[in-house]
């Protein structure tokens, strides 16, 4: 069987760095860890190509959190910058998956590549490899890296490894703790790595300094760990007690009996934040599905909830919400109500309770469980042109930079009562479901249609 490169594929790649490390290293744990813009997935995505192509029949996976964000990110790395001209030739080529296989690319030399999401298992943890790697790792649990690793046992590529890329997180994140006791390999990723941002001679091209230029728009921890590579914890965090463990849950079918509720958060420029939420029979919340926007239009964003909430036909596909908490502007909420058909109630803004009904929410009860959650994988549709700035995403992102603003003149060390009005648009619609729930006041009415 001869291997793919005979066939004359041409791969184009200058690793450097740490991805210059990452193609000689053979620990079975390792982990490409740096700011935005390194290069850290690219150089991961070319160690699976490359070992793909000249290593004939072995099983590689390449993997994230979720299948969606997979897709819209990581793959369409792969697709445009790792192997566009081995799909060309016909030398990869791409399988949709099937009842009994998942999705992966085929290589002509039988070797082969299955994509998944962790938050649907089945197919992709039911088989063995040689060669695994996971996308935006910080995601994952420790229980979901180790789980993946038992999987590593095909035992035709002659070492077998599990590879990481990764921007650091807070400093007690799992993947920084298993580094240091010796566990995993860390390679610390740096901009100069990256051809495609800086030349050899240290000089950034004209791609890097519009890249750049974004990050030295980031403040705060965002700062530290997008731009400067930083394991960093924020100063003056207001929801302390949030734990990704805890508080982020794996998708459900939720109960047709429980209640619904749509919260907004207006903007255009900013994100426009539309959530879903379902209250169970204790009262505990769950953002089950989200919509985070920059520059659509609030008539579009409403197209966009009813496809969610409707059938083509136009019968609900769920309960329709017991209200939609909007932010105040009046001409939008007006928009809004015309093009969703459904009311609104102006959603109750003041700042201080409103933190601390969220805070209380946030602390585990004597059952065990806390009484909010964000269900994994709850948006709706990614905005790339906020991914590419090291921005949030969603909700899930905005938590761990939500911080106290810093009273003027005191050097940092004084904190005001009021967050810094700073990439929180989606910490403020859930500060309004919150409210409306626990600091309400106003009757309960429920459409009927």
């Amino acid at each position: 069987m001869t291997t793919a490169l005979d066939q004359d594929a041409i791969v184009r790649y200058e690793p450097r760095g740490a991805a210059r490390d990452l193609f000689k290293t053979r620990d079975s744990e390792v982990v490409m860890a740096g700011p935005a813009g390194t290069g850290k997935s690219l150089a991961s995505l070319f160690r699976v190509h490359l070992a793909a192509l000249h290593n004939p029949g072995i099983r590689c996976l390449i993997a994230r959190k979720t299948a969606v964000s997979l897709g819209s990110t990581t793959l369409v790395t792969y697709e445009k910058k790792v192997a566009a001209d081995a799909m060309a030739r016909g030398i990869v080529s791409w399988f949709g998956g099937s009842a009994r296989e998942a999705a992966c690319y085929r290589y002509s030399n039988g070797s082969v590549i299955v994509v998944g999401g962790l938050d649907k298992p089945e197919k992709i943890l039911s088989a063995e490899y040689d060669l695994v790697f996971v996308d935006e790792a910080t995601e994952l649990t420790e229980t979901d890296w180790e789980t993946i690793g038992t999987r590593l046992r095909n035992g035709v590529l002659s070492w077998q490894q599990q590879i990481a890329a990764c921007n650091p997180a807070h400093p007690t994140h799992w993947i920084k703790q298993r580094a240091e006791r010796g566990q995993m390999r860390m390679l610390v990723s740096r901009h100069r790595d990256n051809p495609a941002y800086m030349r050899a001679d240290g000089t950034m091209t004209e791609k890097g300094r519009d890249y750049f230029a974004k990050l030295e728009a980031l403040t705060g921890v965002r700062r530290l760990r997008f731009r400067d590579g930083v394991w960093a914890a924020a100063e003056g965090l207001i929801y302390e007690s949030w734990d990704e463990a805890l508080h982020v849950v794996e998708p459900f079918t939720i109960p047709h009996e429980w209640t619904r509720w749509l919260a907004v958060d207006f903007g255009y420029t900013n994100p426009m934040v539309m959530q879903w939420w379902a209250e169970d029979g204790d009262g505990r919340l769950f953002l089950y599905r989200e919509t985070y926007r920059t520059q659509r239009l609030v008539e579009d964003h409403a197209k966009t909830a009813l496809s969610l909430m409707k059938y083509p036909s136009g019968q609900w596909r769920e309960p329709q919400p017991r209200a939609v908490i909007c932010d105040h502007d009046a001409e939008d909420r007006a928009t809004l109500e015309k093009h969703l058909g459904l009311g609104t109630v102006a959603a109750k803004k003041t700042v201080s309770d409103g933190i601390q009904a969220v805070q209380s929410r946030l602390k585990v009860q004597e059952d065990g469980r806390p009484r909010l959650f964000i269900v994994r994988g709850a948006l709706a549709e990614r905005d790339e042109a906020l991914g590419e700035r090291s921005l949030p995403t969603c909700t899930a992102e905005e938590v761990t930079g939500y911080v106290w603003a810093v009273k003027p003149g005191t050097g940092g060390a004084g904190l005001k009562e009021q967050p810094l009005k700073e990439n929180d648009h989606g910490l403020d619609a859930l500060r309004y479901v919150v409210a409306e729930r626990d600091l309400g006041g106003r009757p309960r009415l429920r459409w009927v249609g």
